[in-house]
């Protein structure tokens, strides 16, 4: 029997989650830097190049400063926050489409009130993340904007 083509969307309570799709760490604890993050891969297929994920970020809560050599395509689909995209910080609300570009670094972070959850399209076949090394560090925090956003503590 083949896969159903329906993934319906499932919240119970105040959890944001797809039925039958397996919740999963964002990323391996000590791997890299980050804060209270899950996801949900929603769609893959070998066919295709791309992949759809749903990533949920807690309150409070922080995706890892990297950068790929692919791009993202981000909607978000609840909640508010900010992402840093290259050394420029954006505000975040429900249904804003965000485009990081390769080789760029970003970060996403939920507002202290409520956890920020959205879609990510990326390659199927992906590259490392590269984590930024304290001269890296330097350079984006010459912008007072990324300095602002990189100190925040998150609260």
């Amino acid at each position: 029997m083949s896969e159903s083509p329906l993934r319906p969307f499932a919240p119970a309570g105040d959890d944001f989650r797809w039925a039958a799709v397996d919740l999963t760490r964002y990323k391996e604890e000590g791997a890299a830097p980050f804060r209270e993050v899950t996801r949900q891969t929603l769609f893959r297929r070998p066919d295709m190049r791309c992949e759809l994920r749903y990533f949920e970020v807690a309150a409070r809560g922080h995706s890892t400063l990297e950068r790929h050599r692919h791009a993202h395509a981000v909607m978000v689909l609840r909640g508010r926050g900010a992402v840093l995209v290259g050394a420029d910080v954006f505000p975040l609300k429900e249904f804003d489409l965000v485009t990081v570009p390769p080789s760029t670094w970003h970060q996403f972070r939920a507002t202290a009130d409520a956890p920020l959850g959205f879609l990510c399209m990326v390659d199927a076949e992906r590259d490392k993340p590269e984590l930024p090394d304290a001269r890296e560090l330097e350079h984006l925090r010459a912008s007072p904007a990324a300095a602002a956003f990189l100190d925040s503590p998150g609260d």
